[in-house]
């Protein structure tokens, strides 16, 4: 071979390294992590109890990657139940095997064993989060994803100097599952936190508490940018700095046009990304939080717990007795500063941030979200006295997860009896739905295990619409594998002439949780073009398990490029029937038939 033909090979062979270098980067980078689920002892509030966690920790391990990339997440349970985990916001396309919700998309990682998720990731960009998915266990199995940009691109916005997490999290008494179950056998009310955490931490107001308060240190003239994820079980929350401003860049891992603001409202489950400039007065200052309670304005016996952190400028001076306290944090009932953030949020919509709202609408729904009871002859439970039991629903269905089997599995391989197509588009009967007075003939939900099939490229419109049966509140309604536009929001019930003139089809918000507002309703779009099973619910677990949620499953598309991919090789099998943590006791210490919690 002489030199010339040798100087083309070169070149043709450093060609194809350069070659497969891009497109190693356009399907982005492998990350393994390990999760190892187990109880572990933690003493919050004064209080010593044993909690289900991940890595010994609460909050669980940070995943880190860049747009793009894919994830492997060996999960090991050694807890005493089976979990699974979602990955909040990702919306693994043809992937719904590693989607998680139990009952949904897979059974069970039973005790002794694990499974591995492969976690997808495509056009998502900022912070998202991952949680349990099976009854509560979420309130301590939890933790935040970081998606950087792709690499050799940045933030639409300057740079910040560092960053950190803010995760807010739920505090519970005792044993928690055993409690839930106990509550759903006998249809009582379900469990109700005792206090709040940032990073774990209930803050400097908890008992026992002020030592290990989280703290971030911080240099004058600095900009943070602050990754918040609400992962509280059952609440929306308001949150403030003292004495600073920040500006919002992203929310649900997408970015938005900036909103400077002194406090937010974050719903149960949402995201947000947002710049903290360090400007203020060398000292420390509080990081707060609190319920915003949206039900009956009378009701007082909820929750009024403030959370806090503080945030600590470096340099020299004369530490303060006590941070300052934000005092633009909003009342617990401050139902004005909750609707302002109904309308504040527009997409970038930039050219190197595209959206594509869908226009020509192929399937329209009007879907209720309501306060309902169901009567107890229809479920497993055996409550006592009651033959109605409190519930939710979805256009009047309050579902039920269908055991021991799992949804996808029946509908790939086409199992019949699991579940049913005949989701409704509309509610069985129409009424003024935001009236201070209801017919208690409303009230009664059906029970069932109701799906809407979509058709793959489908473009879908919902308006849900809230109700004021039974009282009600805000509802973060979270849909899986699909990030959906919100168009339109308004209070009172919608008006399908009017309402439409209004939709913002230019720059909606981008994200997969948003709230329906207390007698109001939200309007969504979105393209059903991610073929699988996909669960939507509302984001506040009481709600959920007593039945707000249903199922859409997106058909494939006419190509393998369009369709759901094969099962992988060991999903956690569905022959193991669902156990209780709650045993009646057989009375060998005397206290024969007593319920007892394991």
């Amino acid at each position: 071979m002489n030199f010339k033909n040798k100087e083309c090979l070169l070149n043709f062979i450093g060609f194809l390294f350069l070659a497969a270098q891009c497109l190693s980067m356009v399907k982005g980078e492998i990350h393994y992590y390990e999760f190892v689920l187990a109880e572990k002892n933690f003493t919050k509030l004064c209080n010593t109890t044993s909690k289900l966690v991940v890595n010994d920790s609460i909050p669980g391990p940070v995943i880190r990657v860049h747009k793009g990339d894919t994830v492997y997440v060996n999960v090991h349970n050694q807890g005493y139940y089976g979990v699974t985990i979602h990955w909040h916001g990702v919306k693994q396309p043809r992937n719904p095997w590693s989607d998680g919700p139990e009952y949904i998309t897979q059974c069970p990682i039973e005790p002794g064993s694990n499974f591995t998720y492969e976690v997808i990731f495509s056009t998502e960009e900022g912070t998202l989060w991952w949680h349990a998915h099976s009854d509560w266990t979420r309130a301590y199995v939890y933790g935040a994803i970081v998606i950087l940009p792709t690499i050799g691109t940045t933030y639409p916005f300057p740079k910040p100097d560092d960053e950190d997490i803010i995760i807010l999290g739920s505090l519970y008494s005792g044993n928690l599952e055993a409690e839930l179950d106990y509550d759903l056998l006998y249809g009582n009310d379900l469990p109700h936190s005792i206090g709040y955490t940032i990073n774990g931490e209930p803050g400097d107001f908890g008992p026992c508490s002020k030592e290990t308060t989280y703290r971030r240190v911080v240099d004058h003239g600095k900009t943070y940018l602050l990754r918040l994820v609400n992962s509280v079980v059952a609440a929306n929350m308001f949150f403030a700095i003292a004495e600073h401003n920040f500006t919002i860049v992203g929310m649900d891992a997408s970015y938005i046009k900036p909103i400077t603001t002194s406090y937010i409202l974050i719903s149960a489950g949402q995201t947000m990304d947002i710049l903290l400039t360090a400007n203020q007065t060398l000292g420390h200052y509080y990081i707060a939080a609190r319920q915003f309670w949206s039900q009956e304005v009378f009701v007082n016996n909820f929750i009024q717990f403030n959370v806090t952190a503080i945030i600590e400028y470096r340099g020299n001076y004369t530490i303060p007795l006590s941070p300052s306290f934000p005092s633009k944090l909003p009342s617990y009932k401050d139902l004005a500063a909750a609707m302002k953030y109904s309308t504040l949020f527009r997409s970038l919509a930039s050219k190197d941030h595209p959206i594509n709202v869908p226009l020509n609408i192929t399937t329209k729904m009007y879907i209720t979200v309501s306060m309902a009871n169901i009567e107890c002859k229809n479920t497993t439970c055996m409550a006592t006295g009651e033959e109605i039991i409190i519930a939710t629903s979805v256009n009047n269905i309050s579902w039920t997860n269908p055991v021991p089997t799992d949804i996808l599995l029946a509908y790939y391989r086409n199992i019949s009896g699991v579940y049913t197509t005949d989701f409704p588009d509309q509610p069985p009967y129409y009424y003024n739905f935001t009236s201070s007075e209801l017919p208690d003939s409303l009230e009664l939900a059906d029970v069932g295990t109701k799906v809407k099939v979509l058709n793959y490229n489908e473009a879908v419109e919902i308006v849900f619409q809230g109700t004021n049966m039974l009282g009600n509140g805000y509802h973060p309604m979270h849909l899986h594998g699909h990030s959906f536009y919100v168009v339109g929001s308004g209070y009172g019930n919608y008006n399908n002439e009017t309402e439409p003139k209004n939709f913002n089809l230019v720059d909606p918000v981008a994200v997969n949780t948003f709230g329906v507002p207390k007698n109001g309703w939200v309007a969504i779009r979105f393209v059903a073009n991610n073929p699988g099973v996909w669960f939507w619910h509302c984001h506040v677990d009481r709600h959920m398990t007593w039945g707000m949620a249903a199922i859409f499953i997106v058909k494939n598309g006419g190509t393998a490029e369009t369709s759901i991919r094969k099962p992988p090789p060991h999903l956690p099998p569905c022959n193991v029937p669902l156990k209780s943590r709650v045993q009646n006791n057989d009375g060998s210490d005397g206290n024969e038939n007593q319920t007892i919690f394991i």
